[in-house]
């Protein structure tokens, strides 16, 4: 198992196979509506322009997204609530609903549908750095756009442009709406080339939007146009009555999953040497791997304890940093190694609804940033743990940015790209969460023996916290009571332990 975020940026321009290969496991796509009214954007001056009808959910291989259903996309009537978009400032202002988040150094097209041009697919990539890879990405993204919406039954009768992007140190944003031109023509160029007409290009950068379509300087001005301030927008005030929600930009998104840097990475990285060196002599004893796999997930379970009985609030920069308090080096050393174990990490993706999914979430986070230096590729499996619980939880851009992350340092990582592609097609986590559920059961009605360390979803204490010699402090409890998580017990335990599970205070 291994199914958005943004595409790594290429170091050397693409040949055909090898550049959309590398746009499909970055760009992120999303389908179906993303919960609030259903918008309807109106168009700008410049060309004939459809109104077009909002819907919300991100993508990854280029990250697809496709909001719209097909009820609607063939222009049949609805009975949801609709916000009608006009002209480009409403559209720029309707970005990061659209997609969740605000799409930090971005190219973003949307789809539109029907004479009224309601919002579809949309796709997402990273701006390439190397401009002679622009015609390539822009051919690939407007081909991935096309093709998915069509393969969800209709084809789009137009598309939207934008491209985001704030200045580098001496820019402006005019500067950076003048580099950028000839990446939005070559866009155009491309879904041209695909009968299909670019009805808006816009650039967004510094709190201004340009438009690329546009040649009215009256309504288009030289200097831009100043973005409307957030929450004061028609769109804003219907993704709040809907319970719509923007995380930040993508680049504070991707800060929550970025390895620590400094005195304190080094320090976390002779962590994870020491730990390195003990696992394998740990591991080449009779039943050794069983032993491992045991011990990582009694010790998941306590973390996940700790974390439910110390909730931080704040900013997710101070909720962040309270999380990293929480775990010592020398244990997320161990996690982090013992994760890597296939078997081990899909027991774990077991904590994915229910009181124990939220601090789960917080937990794999927290080991994703604990991977410096020499380990980067060792916050693979956290990162799509983090993916699978996200959207497990019904947060589809907080699961393709982690799930973009996992793949941009392992494109074959099997899990991350299934679940990305499963996010991509629209599709319910439902399934998943059943399966992962009966193997649950099927553990739980196992006899005990040696490596079986069953998983379970319960509130029960986890009987491996403070083993092994880790540090016992007066804020970290040795055995947390009402703890979490797999381990392996005795139908005896079992029994006992379910009784006192209704009782159980400790915060979710």
């Amino acid at each position: 198992m291994n199914p958005q975020s943004e595409p790594p940026e290429h170091s050397s321009k693409p040949s055909s196979t090898s550049a959309e290969t590398s746009a499909k496991n970055t760009a992120e796509t999303t389908a179906g509506p993303a919960g609030p009214p259903e918008p309807s954007a109106a168009a700008h001056p410049s060309a004939a322009r459809p109104s077009a009808a909002d819907s919300s959910k991100p993508p990854n291989p280029p990250d697809l997204n496709s909001s719209s259903d097909p009820a609607r996309t063939d222009g049949s009537r609805t009975t949801d609530p609709q916000v009608t978009l006009r002209g480009p400032a409403e559209l720029a202002d309707a970005l990061p609903y659209l997609m969740g988040f605000y799409p930090d150094d971005s190219i973003v097209l949307v789809a539109l549908h029907g004479e009224r041009g309601r919002f579809g697919g949309r796709v997402r990539l990273g701006i390439p750095t190397d401009t002679t890879q622009w015609p390539d990405v822009s051919d690939q993204l407007a081909d991935c756009l096309v093709t998915a919406c069509q393969d969800r039954g209709t084809r789009p009768a137009g598309i939207l442009v934008f491209l985001c992007q704030e200045p580098a140190q001496g820019e402006s944003g005019k500067d950076v709406k003048d580099r950028l031109r000839p990446l939005a023509q070559r866009l155009r160029t491309a879904c041209g080339a695909l009968d299909v007409p670019v009805l808006e290009a816009l650039c967004l950068s510094n709190g201004r939007y340009w438009s690329y379509c546009c040649p009215d300087f009256r309504c288009c001005p030289v200097e831009g146009t100043p973005l409307v301030m957030p929450g004061t927008s028609v769109m804003a005030a219907a993704a709040a009555y809907a319970g719509m929600q923007v995380r930040g930009s993508l680049k504070e998104m991707e800060a929550r999953l970025t390895p620590r840097t400094g005195p304190r990475a080094a320090e976390q990285e002779k962590a994870l040497d020491t730990a390195a060196a003990a696992l394998v002599p740990r591991m080449l004893r009779r039943d050794g791997a069983d032993v491992v796999r045991r011990n990582t997930l009694d010790l998941a379970g306590a973390m996940i304890h700790r974390f439910r009985q110390d909730t931080p609030a704040g900013s997710n920069r101070a909720r962040d940093a309270c999380d990293d308090a929480l775990i010592t080096d020398a244990e997320a050393a161990e996690l982090i190694l013992g994760l890597q174990d296939r078997t081990t990490r899909d027991r774990a993706a077991q904590w994915m609804e229910g009181p124990v999914a939220a601090p789960a979430l917080r937990l794999w986070r927290a080991l994703a940033r604990r991977c410096p230096g020499g380990f980067a590729e060792h916050a693979v499996a956290p990162l799509t743990l983090t993916g699978w619980v996200s959207w497990a939880t019904e947060d589809g851009p907080s699961a393709r940015v982690a799930l973009g992350r996992a793949l941009s340092i392992d494109p074959d990582y099997l899990f991350a790209q299934l679940l990305h592609r499963a996010i991509n097609d629209g599709l319910d986590p439902e399934p998943l969460r059943r399966c992962l559920r009966d193997e649950r059961a099927e553990h739980d009605d196992e006899p005990d023996g040696p490596g079986t360390a069953p998983a379970t979803l319960t509130d029960e204490a986890p009987r491996a916290a403070g083993r092994q010699g880790r540090p016992r402090t007066a804020d970290r409890p040795r055995r947390p009571r009402g703890g979490t998580g797999p381990g392996s017990r005795t139908p005896e335990d079992r029994s006992r332990r379910r009784t006192g599970r209704d009782t159980d205070r400790s915060r979710g």
